[in-house]
């Protein structure tokens, strides 16, 4: 799936994940991430030709909350901004085919959340249809329960599979110093039944941010790049009684859009909330044993709502830049049961 343009993620930053921050609003909370990507890049604000972030209302509980996290961008003098109501994964979308049209040659692209004021379980039902669904109040967890019974009725999973995926996530995040759970983490008890409490993620505050940037512009900013050679995102039915959640097309479809299935890949960063749907994923993906699955730790690691899709792109970046991996593969998601799904690869000069 070649472009017109080449274009690459040369810089990324995250905050530390914390299952509260009180003290800080959002704005305190981007504000370093925003400075530690620009420092990478040795790019100052005014240098960036579009701004594109990604958050919800719903968290902060106010309309157009996005606006006051202007303030750690700097919107003075006027930027070229945009925003979604979305993961940053779909930020960054958007402002890939910014970069794609010619009209600037570099983007900043943030995303943050901050889950702990309220029930994120509750919240997330807004997500549903309004007039069937909704009013039962089936929560997030409860909704993945059921996907995670389907995989067990058919046979594709047990739960003591779904009990390693957690502990081999936990323990990839030792490593990863930003993120909010890290090495042996307890299985526990049954939340909703075949879920236990490891097999959900943790409930936290978090921010993101990547560099976009095209052509000779990327190599200029970052000695090795971390090249979009395809991305494309796709979506399910709205109605959960009309999908097999067992299976997900619409991850299948965008990753063979994105050319993920040309060559192999070595790295996955997964954004799988769950313990089930990374099943789900590797099976729709075609990810065997030889490719490191959520070497960060993952979603079961840190899952700041709003950000952690944009994680797995800046996470499988960020092996590019070290070296550590060649042609990565990166995931998001967003609604009930991965409804919505992009897949972008990722993909070193060669050594």
């Amino acid at each position: 799936m070649r472009t017109a343009r080449d274009i690459a993620v040369v810089a990324f930053a995250q905050s530390d994940h914390r299952r509260t921050s009180d003290e800080l609003s959002e704005v305190e909370m981007l504000l370093p991430v925003l400075h530690e990507v620009l420092d990478r890049t040795g790019l100052r604000a005014g240098d960036i030709g579009f701004t594109c972030s990604g958050s919800t209302d719903y968290l902060a509980g106010r309309a157009f909350s996005f606006t006051m996290a202007l303030d750690g961008v700097g919107a003075w003098p006027p930027i070229s901004e945009s925003h979604v109501e979305m993961d940053g994964a779909w930020a960054l979308y958007e402002a890939w085919t910014k970069l794609l049209t010619g009209d600037a040659d570099t983007a900043l692209v943030y995303s943050y959340g901050k889950s702990s004021p309220g029930s994120v379980r509750d919240v997330l039902t807004r997500q549903l249809d309004p007039y069937y669904l909704a009013p039962l109040w089936p929560d997030s967890v409860a909704l993945a329960a059921l996907q995670a019974q389907a995989l067990i009725d058919a046979g594709e999973t047990d739960e003591a599979e779904l009990a390693s995926v957690a502990t081999r996530s936990r323990a990839s995040a030792t490593a990863n110093s930003h993120a909010q759970l890290r090495g042996p983490v307890p299985q526990g008890d049954y939340l909703v039944r075949p879920l236990r409490t490891g097999d959900c993620p943790p409930i936290g505050d978090g921010a993101a941010a990547v560099i976009l940037a095209a052509g000779d512009r990327a190599r200029e900013l970052c000695e090795r790049p971390a090249w979009i050679r395809g991305i494309d995102h796709r979506i399910e039915p709205h109605a959960l009684g009309v999908r097999d959640l067992t299976d997900s097309p619409s991850t299948r479809l965008a990753a063979e859009r994105a050319g993920a299935f040309e060559r192999p890949v070595d790295t996955a960063e997964l954004h799988a909330p769950f313990t089930s749907q990374e099943i789900v994923l590797r099976k729709a993906l075609r990810l065997d044993d030889g490719v490191r699955v959520n070497p960060s730790g993952g979603a079961l690691a840190a899952n700041p709502i709003m950000a952690a899709g944009l994680l797995r792109i800046g996470e499988a970046a960020a092996r590019v830049h070290r070296g550590e991996s060649d042609r990565a593969l990166a995931h998001a998601t967003s609604g009930p049961c991965l409804q919505q799904n992009l897949v972008a690869v990722l993909e070193g000069d060669a050594r």
